[in-house]
């Protein structure tokens, strides 16, 4: 497989070498040992920092699209409701996965390029009044983010119809403002490969007791469920063996890397990172995707494809050149690319490497 210079893609994103060496250690059987498990507890607790809740942390292994499910199926039986706020594909996703398994699924929808109305999905809630409202904090595809204060209107108006509130912050966690608690996020998703810097080998959810509630109701038992992860560290006992060398990648990566850091100057590292390179991008002639930059994310920008090219020959040169950066999905396919600029890719040298590579595929 070729190895580009500059990565710039939006997740899995490049690792850092400190990160990596959690894979050149072996370790015993995670089920097994005590030491996992006040690994997996430390974990949890520097989790809870970094989303500020003090909900549960539940971490198991797997593509952040298992916890998507767990969400789901863990709160949702048949012929019971949910309503999906969606201004991306993953909000239709929502929708599309919860009607595979019979659930009457309803999208309050807004345009791709912009960010949902709060009015308009309390009305529709008020309407339909569904057990479970889910959103998507960052829209990858679109590169769009609701704001703090939007997405605690979404989680208001989730308590208010008496509904769990379910979001999806795998790309945004980490990289933008987030407080699950004054949310009132019910069960919060977050994947390993975007702004922590990993393999896509994790995946971490924050639940309330208002959740809990619903999910030992519901008792699914299914591979991806939830109900048996909750009392982990106590019981010293899993469901399945678990990925050690991950937890000590995402040990590394909270505690080393974020925390040392420090929170507050890894948001704002993300956001200068994504300002310099959405006026970079300008400058030299992009289009932004979204309606306006205030909806822009901090992790991800998206642009329309210079017209002049088509998505394989824009995408081939900067290949060529050493830059690899993101396509699209659905109806943003060869019309819209992606850069990543989360993780270890919010850095203001690879940006401005990268930009300068696609400043000169332009002017070819």
């Amino acid at each position: 497989m070729q190895k580009y210079q500059i990565g710039l893609v939006p997740g899995p994103v490049s690792i850092p070498e400190s990160i990596r060496q959690a894979w050149n250690t072996d370790y015993a059987s995670s089920d097994l040992e005590h030491e996992f498990f006040v690994l997996y507890q430390e974990n949890q607790e520097l989790t809870q920092r970094l989303l500020h809740t003090e909900n549960d942390i539940i971490i198991t292994s797997g593509e952040a699209m298992s916890i998507l499910w767990a969400a789901l199926k863990c709160t949702l039986r048949p012929g019971e409701k949910l309503l999906a706020v969606s201004s991306g594909l993953f909000g239709e996703g929502f929708a599309d996965m919860a009607k595979s398994f019979g659930v009457n699924a309803q999208v309050c929808a807004f345009d791709y390029d912009s960010v949902p109305d709060s009015q308009k999905v309390y009305e529709h809630a008020k309407k339909f009044r569904p057990k479970v409202i889910s959103a998507v904090h960052c829209e990858t595809p679109s590169g769009t983010l609701i704001n703090h204060e939007s997405l605690a209107e979404l989680g208001s108006i989730a308590r208010e119809v008496n509904a769990l509130f379910v979001v999806d912050f795998v790309s945004s966690a980490g990289g933008a403002p987030l407080d699950v608690d004054e949310c009132n996020i019910d069960i919060g998703l977050l994947g390993s490969q975007k702004v922590l810097s990993m393999t896509p080998t994790l995946s971490i959810s924050s639940i309330s007791p208002r959740a809990w509630e619903v999910i030992q109701d519901i008792n699914y038992q299914g591979y991806e469920s939830y109900i048996n992860w909750r009392d982990v560290p106590e019981r010293e006992y899993m469901p399945y063996t678990h990925d050690w060398q991950s937890m000590k990648a995402l040990n590394i990566s909270l505690n080393n890397i974020i925390m040392s850091e420090g929170l507050e100057n890894v948001i704002a590292r993300h956001d200068e990172s994504a300002k310099l390179c959405r006026r970079l991008a300008l400058e030299m002639g992009l289009k932004l995707f979204p309606k306006s930059q205030e909806i822009c994310s901090p992790t991800v920008s998206a642009f329309y494809i210079p017209e002049k090219f088509t998505w394989s020959e824009f995408n081939n040169a900067l290949r060529e050149r050493g830059l690899a950066v993101g396509g699209n999905y659905g109806s943003l396919a060869n019309k819209v690319f992606r850069i990543g600029h989360m993780g270890s890719q919010a850095d203001i040298n690879l940006i401005q490497n990268g930009m300068q590579i696609i400043k000169q595929v332009i002017s070819s």
